[in-house]
C-alpha cells in the first residue's frame, strides 16, 4: 500500500500515521504481511505497479496531468485498486479527477449487502461514521472494470483520521477499531479480488 502524491493544492500528505497504523493493525489482525512503513508514490514513478493498492487522502484541491490521468486509468484496469478518503474538502475534486480518469464509469454507491462490508469484519449497515463533517450519512462509492472494483471512495466517513494515532483525533475506542477494521476490509479485498 502506498500513499499517492497529487498536485493542485492538496495536502496528499496529512494524516502521518494513518497508513502505518492501518499496516500494523492489518498484520495483528490477519495473515497478510504488510510493510512497517508508508510508502509514497508519484502517478509517473517507474514503481507505480508495484503496489497493489493506492491510498489517496488530503482536504482541497486535486489535479492530474493528461498524462497522469491516462496513467492511473492503465494502472487501475491491469490489476492496481484506489483507495480514496474524503478526509474533509476534497470531494469534488476528487469527483472531477476521477471522472476524467474514466469518463465512460460512474462513481456508484456501494450498499450495505456489497462484499467489502462482510469481510474479514462484519459491518451489517456499511460504512461507519467515523467524523462528523457536514452531517451527512457515510456513503462508500465505486468504480467498477470489467465487474472488478477498481476505487474505493468514503465520503462524509474519514476512516484515515480513524486511522491516526489516537492523540489526534481524541477519537473513542470503538471509532477508532471501527475505522481500522473497515480499511481491514477494504485491504483484504483489494487483494482478493
Amino acid at each position: 500500500m502506498a500513499r499517492l502524491k497529487f498536485g493542485g493544492g492538496g495536502d496528499w500528505y496529512n494524516g502521518p500515521t494513518e497508513i502505518p497504523n492501518l499496516l500494523a493493525f492489518i498484520r495483528s489482525r490477519t495473515k497478510i504481511h504488510t510493510a512497517k512503513r508508508e510508502a509514497r508514490v508519484d502517478i509517473m514513478d517507474e514503481d507505480l505497479f508495484a503496489y497493489p493498492v493506492l491510498y489517496l487522502t488530503g482536504h482541497g484541491n486535486i489535479r492530474f496531468t493528461e498524462d497522469e490521468v491516462m496513467r492511473l486509468r492503465t494502472y487501475l484496469e491491469h490489476g492496481g485498486f484506489l483507495f480514496a478518503n474524503d478526509d474533509y474538502g476534497l470531494d469534488k475534486a476528487f469527483r472531477r479527477e476521477i471522472g476524467r480518469t474514466f469518463p465512460d464509469k460512474e462513481l456508484v454507491e456501494l450498499p450495505p449487502s456489497f462484499g467489502i462490508f462482510q469481510y474479514p469484519f462484519p459491518f451489517p449497515d456499511g460504512l461507519p461514521k467515523i467524523h462528523e463533517h457536514d452531517a451527512k450519512r457515510p456513503q462508500a462509492f465505486g468504480i467498477f472494470h470489467n465487474g472488478r472494483l477498481v476505487v474505493f471512495y468514503n465520503y462524509e466517513c474519514d476512516l484515515g483520521d480513524g486511522w491516526n494515532d489516537a492523540a489526534v483525533h481524541n477519537d473513542p475506542p470503538e471509532k477508532r477499531d471501527a475505522a481500522l477494521k473497515m480499511g481491514t476490509n477494504v485491504v483484504v479485498w483489494a487483494l482478493t479480488h
